[in-house]
């Protein structure tokens, strides 16, 4: 298991420092992160916000609680409510950050879901909200797999419905539930290699798998052959879709599984979507091995590196809570 302070800032700070290698805006000495990570944040305060409900209710409301974190955001980004009767989330700790209110490349799927998603109604697997496959969905779901280690099916489905908030294409939201589910296998012990072919049995059970678990399914077998990184990533895609995004990340993570700062460059050149891959493989590799592969002088320029380490300290605290929700 990988279930400490290390693997879990790890994680976090591993996607937020990959995410500014990327995003490549520095002020005031800090290292800007971009709407990637602003997302992984909101997506953290959700689960917490639910595990709070649950102990005070006995009942567990991941998906509604994920909607109002990313309403949110979606309020830091605007200034504005999609609906009125939404004003109850202008309150908590997470929006005492001024940082988060920094407009940083938002990507224009999830801001239009959102504002569409009025009196209480979101997008859901079964009625989705537009036709989008973007990549959105899966770079910010790694705390989802934080926080489910211990089921790796309920990080699949729970990283599905979250997707599906903003993502309404199969691809997006199936692509999402394997990324969960692979940071959960990665928590649980598994390595690198294991913990993305066990999220891609998983993957294949599901209808519409086809287009997902095909790419991934080559990212894994181009990792470990002897085609040249570049050339193998471009037969994966950019990166701008969910699933050329798993894929990406899974390959790099796989070929560069013992080389942080190589899996950043690799991730961060490659000519398409670097913005997103980056982080997704930032927190895969720091979810595996801890903080001590991510190299210092880059936590300490951070932008929000203190509120990323709350959050990552926070989920650990919760994981040991959640027993009765999954049975």
């Amino acid at each position: 298991m990988r279930v400490s302070i290390s693997n879990y800032r790890g994680c976090l700070l591993g996607g937020g420092v990959s995410d500014a290698r990327a995003y490549g805006i520095r002020d005031k000495n800090k290292d800007l992160i971009s709407d990637n990570t602003q997302m992984t944040i909101f997506t953290v305060d959700g689960l917490v916000w639910a595990d709070d409900r649950a102990i005070k209710r006995g009942v567990y409301a991941y998906i509604p609680c994920l909607f109002y974190s990313y309403q949110k955001w979606y309020y830091t980004q605007t200034g504005n409510l999609a609906d009125k009767d939404y004003d109850f989330i202008l309150k908590g700790e997470i929006l005492e950050w001024e940082e988060l209110f920094a407009r940083r490349g938002t990507g224009e799927t999830s801001m239009t879901a959102l504002a569409g998603s009025i009196k209480n109604k979101y997008g859901t697997i079964k009625n989705r909200v537009n036709s989008s496959k973007g990549c959105g969905s899966v770079m910010r779901v790694a705390p989802i797999g934080l926080y489910f280690w211990k089921n790796e099916e309920m990080a699949f489905r729970i990283g599905m419905e979250s997707g599906a908030l903003t993502h309404g294409h199969m691809d997006a939201i199936l692509s999402a539930g394997y990324y969960a589910s692979f940071v959960a296998n990665i928590i649980s012990g598994a390595d690198l290699a294991y913990a993305a072919s066990k999220a891609l049995s998983r993957l294949r059970r599901h209808d519409g798998h086809e287009a997902a678990s095909s790419l991934i399914d080559r990212a894994i077998a181009l990792a470990s052959s002897g085609v040249p990184a570049l050339k193998a990533m471009e037969e994966l895609g950019e990166g701008y879709t969910a699933e050329e995004a798993a894929a990406l990340a899974i390959f790099v993570c796989l070929r560069y599984k013992d080389d942080f700062d190589g899996a950043v460059l690799a991730a961060t050149t490659f000519g398409g979507n670097t913005d997103s891959i980056a982080p997704i493989v930032g927190n895969a590799l720091g979810a595996c091995y801890g903080l001590d592969v991510i190299p210092h002088k880059w936590i300490a320029t951070l932008e929000l590196q203190d509120l990323l380490a709350h959050g990552a300290d926070t989920l650990l605290g919760r994981v040991d809570n959640i027993a009765a929700g999954l049975e």
